[in-house]
């Protein structure tokens, strides 16, 4: 049986994750154990698994260091790396979306230049500049984005939106949805033709799980 090493997101993705694994049959007993360790095995199965930072993942997958990688699909479209999605697993759902005051949809409505601050510099650009086809001025940050606008960084923002209540408690508002989020499979390219057949097992059998939820 051929190993697999598959990259899981930390946090709340990597339990979502693993509970849809043990479903489909792939468990890992020792990730259930409370410990600091970052590689885990299901030797049985010839299974590895590795808990990263999102963003680090499709760079796993990309360089080979993985065979399969679970990260959100806003990561996917932000860093850009080569390698095969094949899957949606449905959980981790939210949007993209662009939000500041309300004084600047009109701002949106007109093609203004605007200033736009994002965690995800890539995917404000690829909307503003290939969907919406307006000049805008990008602005990368790291954390709180909300800010931007309440301190007079930036017009709007593009960032990831779940229940909103942050935005509100901000005076923002949603003002375009961007695109739909959730969290994919990606698999490297080199490992989808060398271990061909044991990664659509596991695809087959998880996607086969998913049906059942």
């Amino acid at each position: 049986m051929e190993e697999l090493t598959i990259a899981l997101t930390k946090g709340r993705l990597a339990d979502k994750t693993m509970e849809l694994f043990t479903k489909a049959g792939f468990s890992c007993e020792e990730m259930k154990e409370d410990t600091r360790r970052l590689i885990f095995h299901n030797k049985e199965q010839n299974l590895n698994f590795f808990l990263s930072k999102g963003p680090d993942v499709p760079t796993y997958v990309e360089r080979g260091a993985a065979d399969i990688g679970i990260v959100g699909s806003d990561i996917i479209m932000e860093e850009k790396r080569r390698a095969y999605e094949v899957l949606d697993l449905v959980f981790g759902r939210c949007r993209m979306c662009v939000a500041g005051p309300e004084s600047a949809r009109e701002k949106l409505r007109h093609h203004e230049m605007i200033r736009v601050a994002s965690k995800y510099p890539n995917i404000a650009r690829d909307y503003f500049y290939h969907e919406k086809h307006q000049t805008v001025d990008i602005i990368k940050l790291n954390g709180s984005v909300e800010l931007g606008p309440v301190v007079g960084l930036s017009d709007v923002i593009v960032d990831i939106v779940e229940t909103g209540s942050t935005l509100r408690a901000n005076g923002l508002d949603v003002l375009e949805t961007v695109c739909d989020i959730s969290a994919r499979m990606i698999v490297n390219q080199v490992s989808m033709q060398m271990k061909q057949e044991r990664i659509r097992q596991l695809i087959f059998a998880v996607r086969k799980a998913l049906e059942k939820e």
